[in-house]
């Protein structure tokens, strides 16, 4: 029977796995405290955070939340990243934190339930983020729409052209002699 403190852990890590729409597990040893809390900082603003938890009550709220497949990746001192917006933001602030510090290493990740390898964490970091991916659809669907427009609004402007190099043919009186 785990104390009410370990109990209210595994709650609250129950929760925010839950919600997280990626959950990257790393390895932090050797990492400086000032290196972390940095880490943290810039976590922050991609709507994710970094959580340090015990294994034990980190398979049991993982078993609580619905992942299954998380005991492999939970050996040794373990950093869970838990991105709660953008999973693509998230990925991509880990990946540059890991680039940079050469310390922390990604064991793997949990994305919608299912187990996910450094490798494709390091794909997701390469994707373009949400908004990107709207402005890129919002393009297409709009550009057959204003072609179509060019093409229909082509033969009354041709027209106008026509109609004004007659009137120059005829010396330009014509349209002006309208005008006055």
């Amino acid at each position: 029977m785990p104390t009410p403190r370990k109990a209210a852990t595994i709650d609250e890590l129950t929760d925010q796995l839950t919600r997280s729409k990626l959950t990257v597990i790393a390895d932090y040893r050797g990492l400086p405290v000032s290196a972390l809390q940095g880490f943290r900082s810039n976590l922050r603003p991609a709507g994710a955070e970094l959580r340090v938890a015990k294994n034990t009550l980190t398979a049991i709220a993982a078993g609580k939340a619905g992942v299954e497949g998380l005991d492999p990746l939970l050996a040794g001192p373990t950093a869970l990243v838990l991105g709660f917006d953008d999973p693509v933001q998230t990925a991509k602030v880990v990946s540059d934190f890991v680039r940079t510090s050469r310390v922390l290493t990604v064991r793997g990740a949990v994305m919608e339930g299912r187990l996910v390898s450094p490798e494709d964490v390091e794909a997701i970091a390469t994707l373009p983020s949400r908004e990107e991916l709207q402005a890129k659809l919002l393009g297409m669907l709009v550009s057959p729409m204003a072609r179509t427009v060019g093409v229909l609004s082509g033969p009354s402007r041709s027209l106008a052209y026509l109609l004004n190099a007659r009137s120059e043919q005829l010396g330009g009186g014509v349209l002006d002699a309208a005008a006055d």
